[in-house]
């Protein structure tokens, strides 16, 4: 966690475009790779975000696929009905809203109820507190040839944030998530959006949100209320009493993705239409829904330049992959239904990855004696190159031949040794042009009497 001296930067503050939304706002973010307390900002995510998680798991969407399916759960159990309504709503400006002293004393309180005698997995409540408060107190970066010092809120930029603002909003809910209990009600959020469906009267519910919109000065909260909503990027509909879920797209979504002529290996515009293809069917629940998404996925391809044919090939592949071929010949229902059960339970790449994460860590604690001689034993070289489709498509073929002709040999002292080839993806217009990052000679030696 200490800072590097010799590599050692002031944290810069940049603007990202989104697209996605009316008028493209930008989105603030303080580059904070080199910063002083980078380091204890990326142990305190690691620390707290798995307690965080376990703490919250009946109550967070890990994301749309997820979202889903607890949508289909609370069907099956009988509780949608005609009269139920849903309820989204989305707190304004929640990093740089929560304040310093507020986001603390939240810290503290979350960590006192999980903590065994003052600590929680060896380390005290209290060296944990001062470590989150050097972070918050670290705030400071260049922004158009001045110094700033961020007093309220968590950098953009900064691993911990995301996870001391959750914890913040954890707090705050409380009173929400009880109250859904108690009527067998869904809740459930995805950083600072929140879901909620109700049966009750509108002004019943209305005055309910009008307390949790008064009980916190710092969080504000902009709410919509009806038999109809969309939440992360899925459309709900309840069709008295009939649940239906398709695909959302926000009104200034462009049809832009990855274009087939970007110097990309082909496997990356391959894997572009299996993905989306996947995301169709477990997002919608009817095939009607999923043949109009799979138009639209068409089209969006076209437009950025794939071939027909490849287009047809894969969306053939596809099907004959999920065993529902008949769907390109009759829009059948049933059949389409059971695709998108199988599909909606399957494991995202997230949760494999953390499903992953967990048999790695159990592998680790059974074996660790012999893990830790073969990382001994184990060395690795690593090549990057940025792909292209010209003279460097070969590059890693021809490296990894002439190292094996060269190096790898009966009594090699490179034996051991594991090359590791892999392509640096080229950079976005997005990414040029975006103007980062100010001069060196204003993030370095920086007199802290200028800020």
């Amino acid at each position: 966690m200490y800072p590097n001296i010799q590599t050692i930067e002031l944290p810069h503050l940049y603007f990202i475009p989104k697209p996605h939304k009316i008028g493209t706002p930008l989105r603030p973010i303080i580059s904070m790779i080199r910063s002083p307390a980078i380091g204890i900002s990326h142990f305190l995510d690691q620390f707290l975000r798995p307690i965080f998680d376990q703490a919250t798991k009946q109550t967070t969407f890990i994301n749309d696929i997820h979202f889903v399916r607890r949508l289909e759960f609370y069907q099956s159990i009988g509780l949608l009905k005609s009269t139920t309504n849903f309820i989204t709503f989305d707190v304004t400006d929640l990093y740089t809203m929560i304040p310093r002293n507020g986001a603390l004393i939240a810290l503290e309180e979350f960590l006192n109820e999980r903590a065994t005698n003052g600590r929680i997995s060896g380390m005290t409540i209290n060296t944990l507190m001062k470590l989150a408060e050097v972070v918050l107190d670290t705030n400071s970066f260049a922004y158009e040839g001045k110094y700033y010092k961020q007093i309220r809120g968590g950098a953009m930029g900064s691993p911990f944030t995301m996870t001391l603002a959750n914890i913040y909003m954890l707090k705050w809910e409380q009173s929400l998530i009880e109250h859904q209990r108690a009527h067998n009600e869904l809740y459930g959020r995805y950083i600072d959006d929140v879901f909620m469906t109700t049966n009750l009267p509108l002004n019943q519910i209305n005055i309910l949100l009008e307390q949790a919109n008064n009980e916190d000065e710092n969080i504000k909260i902009t709410r919509s209320i009806g038999s109809t909503a969309q939440f992360l990027d899925v459309s709900v509909f309840n069709n008295q009493g009939q649940l239906k879920t398709t695909v959302f797209h926000k009104p200034a979504a462009a049809p832009y993705i990855l274009p087939f002529q970007s110097d990309h290996p082909r496997h990356v515009h391959r894997n572009t239409i299996k993905g989306a293809l996947y995301r169709a069917v477990r997002l919608c629940s009817h095939v009607k829904d999923f043949d109009e998404e799979r138009l639209h996925i068409e089209l969006t391809l076209l437009l950025n330049g794939y071939p027909p044919k490849f287009i047809s090939c894969h969306f053939k592949q596809f099907l004959q992959q999920n065993n529902v071929m008949s769907l390109m010949v009759e829009l059948n229902d049933d059949i389409y239904q059971q695709l998108h059960d199988k599909l909606i339970r399957l494991p995202t790449r997230r949760e494999r990855k953390q499903q992953q994460q967990q048999q790695q860590q159990q592998q680790n604690n059974l074996e660790q004696n012999e893990l830790e001689i073969r990382k001994r034993n184990k060395k690795e070289i690593r090549v990057h190159f940025n792909y292209s489709s010209g003279p460097m498509l070969d590059f890693p073929q021809k490296l990894r031949q002439l190292w094996n002709k060269y190096y790898v040999y009966p009594g090699s002292l490179m034996n051991n040794v594991i090359l590791n080839i892999s392509p640096r993806t080229n950079k976005s217009l997005q990414h040029l042009l975006v103007k980062k990052k100010p001069p060196k000679s204003m993030l370095i030696n920086v007199n802290p009497t200028d800020i």
